[in-house]
């Protein structure tokens, strides 16, 4: 029953915050002005939006912490610590677009300071010789291990946060999804916490989409898929399946894979290319399905069920039902390509990537806000 409330208050408070801060947004001028080829909204755009997703999260997680559902111990205290650098650091930069490397130095600081303050780390991995065995990590490893975990998924977000609606709704899906796989066991989380605060996090994802899905009235900003990415993978990390240790991190890669798969493509192309992996293309996997002739909302729902099913993988893994759970990955790329076949028909039309790529691309991203859309609000 607490699960539900935790839910509901998250979404609720997120729901109601979002339109006081577009108004605070506007105040600001933190706004996405449309002055380029990346940006097909007309008008002005209030950025922040992640502000409401964070203070949906936070009030859900201070009721818990009230009625003693969660322990205000190390773990709470190393989150809410890189919570705040992360805050911190992307409400700077939706107002003066910071540089890519400047935005690297204080995700690592929020993720360091998170191992450091809760003393939470990817202890081991998986064997990949030996698929029954597991290889236990010295600190030495397990410490830039998990700060590159947390980095990574954090920007993860941030490169699929190109259409209208779709890191809220993708994180909404692999926050729930994380919180579904939870409940197998009790001791599937080292953290009791874990479930509570992904049940938080997807309902005050789930209470901003509204009025970020396509027509968006309100972009997230990196202020919204900073604080998702980030709090996705601490979360994940307090539970990297210590009584699943034989698969240890597939569980949470299968889950969040949609934003894991396309940043790790992104960056595997840019460099084959001979091109800063921190450049901007426009070769995503949503910029992929505009250019078949889908729309935006084609494509985020397609994204969506994408992602729901590799929820549905990382479920049936924690399950050790292997061979579905590997059949049914297998068959998703298939299943993607043919129902986007099937929506674009006989219409295809010619889009311009640069011109059509829509949505929540005047977020700034890693891969494109410092170094090709620059100052978004000159």
């Amino acid at each position: 029953m607490n699960y539900a409330v935790t839910i509901l208050i998250a979404l609720i408070v997120a729901f109601i915050t979002t339109p006081a801060v577009k108004k605070i947004a506007f105040k600001l001028g933190v706004i996405s002005v449309p002055k380029d080829a990346r940006r097909v909204h007309k008008e002005p755009i209030a950025l922040l939006g992640g502000v409401a997703i964070a203070a949906g999260f936070l009030v859900a997680l201070l009721y818990n912490i009230l009625v003693d559902a969660i322990r205000p111990d190390r773990t709470v205290a190393g989150m809410m610590a890189g919570i705040a650098i992360i805050l911190l650091y992307s409400v700077l930069d939706d107002r003066y677009s910071l540089s890519w490397k400047k935005k690297g130095l204080f995700q690592i600081a929020a993720a360091f300071v998170f191992v450091i303050i809760s003393g939470q780390q990817i202890d081991f991995l998986t064997n990949p010789f030996v698929f029954d065995e597991v290889l236990e990590l010295s600190p030495f490893i397990a410490w830039p291990l998990s700060i590159l975990w947390i980095v990574g998924i954090t920007n993860a977000i941030n490169f699929i946060d190109g259409l209208d609606g779709l890191a809220a709704g993708v994180s909404s899906i692999s926050a729930l999804s994380l919180f579904f796989v939870s409940l197998l066991s009790q001791e599937l989380m080292e953290s009791p916490a874990a479930p509570l605060m992904m049940a938080a996090l997807a309902g005050a994802a789930l209470g901003f989409l509204p009025f970020n899905f396509n027509p968006a009235k309100i972009f997230m900003g990196e202020t919204g898929a900073a604080f998702l990415g980030f709090t996705l993978a601490v979360v994940s990390i307090q539970g990297m399946l210590k009584s699943y240790a034989v698969i240890s991190l597939a569980i949470p890669v299968l889950i969040i894979g949609l934003p894991i798969f396309d940043v790790a493509f992104a960056i595997v192309r840019r460099i084959a290319k001979k091109a800063s992996p921190a450049g901007a293309d426009f070769s995503h996997i949503h910029h992929k399905l505009i250019n078949m002739g889908l729309t935006q909302r084609q494509s985020v729902v397609l994204l969506y069920i994408t992602s729901a099913v590799l929820g549905l993988c990382g479920f049936i893994f924690a399950n050790k039902n292997y061979i579905s759970a590997a059949i049914l990955l297998i068959l998703l790329p298939v299943f993607v390509f043919a129902y986007a076949k099937y929506l674009v028909g006989d219409k295809a039309k010619p889009i311009a990537a640069e011109a059509k790529e829509g949505g929540d691309a005047e977020t700034p991203l890693i891969d494109g806000d410092a170094n090709e859309i620059g100052n978004k609000n000159a």
